[in-house]
């Protein structure tokens, strides 16, 4: 049996997505490996969205810039990874838990080969909040372990999925980032 817990504040919120915030946060973990691991609502009825062709391409130009000014190759959109990440975004929102950890696999590396992507290396960003694309990514890009993850430099393809939380506003974000064999 699970037990109630407070839901955060959006202060909290916007902590928990920021790298950085958790000592200065309550602490939302509810176990497991991935300390990103948070029930930030109740579990409920999802809205899970498709990632379009333009959105991902948006996400990856974002991406671009800040892996040009680092001297790293661009990435490309990859509608596999879009696909992937939309389902993650999904699955955390239906859980109301923002984690690495999918209902039915470990992190981003499974999830992508049973797409049929063949990585040699996945990252995986994430996020929960209010939170537009633009801002989404302009905070990702700004915050250092995100960013540590945008400069992978094996990185070729991306990804970016979004659903919106059982409460109706809380957007979960995912971005993965991957290269093929």
């Amino acid at each position: 049996m699970t037990h109630p817990m407070p839901l955060p504040t959006a202060a909290a919120l916007l902590c928990a997505f920021l790298a950085g915030c958790a000592q200065t946060t309550p602490d939302l973990r509810v176990g497991g490996n991935d300390p990103h691991d948070m029930q930030l609502m109740p579990a409920g009825k999802a809205t899970c969205l498709a990632t379009s062709a333009s959105q991902n391409s948006q996400g990856a130009a974002a991406t671009n810039a800040v892996r040009r000014n680092a001297g790293l190759p661009p990435v490309q959109p990859d509608p596999v990874l879009a696909r992937v990440a939309a389902q993650h975004a999904c699955d955390m929102a239906g859980r109301g838990r923002m984690t690495h950890t999918g209902s039915k696999t470990s992190g981003p590396g499974p999830r992508v080969k049973a797409a049929g992507y063949a990585p040699t290396v996945t990252a995986e960003n994430i996020a929960a909040g209010p939170f537009s694309q633009d801002r989404v990514l302009a905070e990702w890009n700004a915050s250092g372990g995100h960013r540590a993850n945008i400069l992978i430099p094996q990185v070729r393809d991306y990804g970016i999925g979004q659903a919106i939380g059982p409460d109706g506003k809380t957007r979960f974000w995912a971005a993965v980032y991957a290269a093929p064999k």
